[in-house]
């Protein structure tokens, strides 16, 4: 989707991009319930209601109610970023360093021809050094703040573009946050809870995650093309505040522990079938 150069002092790596993820987002047309037919969607005056053709078209910035600051699309291309090729790496940083909050979208970075022993002077010396850089570049026509890190298993250099700091919704403007009085709880609680999560610890396996709604989207659109009934499905109970905290982590521990044992009585069974 795009093809550069990494900037790397006074080392440039040709690079081509591409996106990392093919999001599966289930697209519904809007139709006439009558008819059947497409809506079409027309750009008209809220007072004449009259269509207006798209060379008319400018961009208003809302002041108060109904007065707006006029900007034409020259005035605006005026603004954009300087069009460049290059990612101009800024920083080197620890990745721990970098809230995950920042991250916006992954990219994968692969060298273009005649570059991969560049590219691969960068990919293993930032392996080595643990660091990953922050950078900048221009992609359709708007500047990216963007960080650098090699991927998980070092094959490949990935590229997240990231959310500007002013960006980010600031903790003290969420409303209803608990006082940090209110969060204290007792050791034997904290000692319960942490036993409940190591019960439920496992290696992160992304192919166990599906999206299940999607998937039942997907099922009802097949089952109406081929005219089946729908029937509705009764609505989720509203889950209710834990009313004893401690009777609810022991009710928990005992849970998992039933479902281990049968889990376990369960394998046994398997493994003397199998002899």
């Amino acid at each position: 989707m795009w093809s550069g150069a990494i900037s790397f002092g006074l080392v440039n790596v040709p690079i081509k991009l591409y996106s990392a993820v093919s999001k599966k987002t289930v697209r519904f047309h809007q139709l006439n319930g009558e008819t059947g037919s497409r809506i079409a969607q027309k750009r008209v005056d809220s007072v004449t209601g009259d269509e207006v053709p798209y060379e008319n078209l400018v961009k208003g910035y809302e002041l108060t109610k109904d007065r707006y600051v006029l900007i034409s699309p020259d005035e605006l291309e005026t603004l954009e970023p300087e069009k460049s090729r290059t990612i101009d790496i800024e920083d080197f940083v620890d990745l721990a360093d970098i809230d995950p909050v920042y991250y916006d979208h992954p990219y994968y970075l692969v060298p273009d021809k005649g570059a991969a022993k560049a590219y691969g002077l960068l990919l293993n010396a930032m392996q080595e050094s643990g660091r990953v850089a922050i950078a900048r570049v221009v992609l359709r026509s708007k500047e990216q703040l963007v960080a650098i890190r090699p991927a998980r298993d070092g094959s490949v250099l990935m590229m997240e573009t990231m959310i500007f700091a002013d960006e980010v919704v600031p903790r003290e403007d969420i409303d209803g946050l608990p006082e940090a009085e209110e969060l204290k709880v007792s050791d034997r609680e904290v000692q319960m809870a942490q036993q409940l999560i190591e019960s439920l610890v496992t290696d992160f396996e992304p192919a166990r995650y599906k999206d299940e709604y999607r998937e039942k989207v997907l099922a009802l659109i097949e089952a109406k093309a081929e005219g089946a009934e729908i029937v509705a499905q009764p609505e989720a109970p509203t889950p209710t505040a834990v009313p004893d905290l401690m009777a609810a982590l022991e009710a928990s521990l005992a849970a998992v522990s039933s479902s281990e044992k049968k889990k376990s009585k369960s394998e046994s069974r398997e493994k003397a079938a199998a002899k």
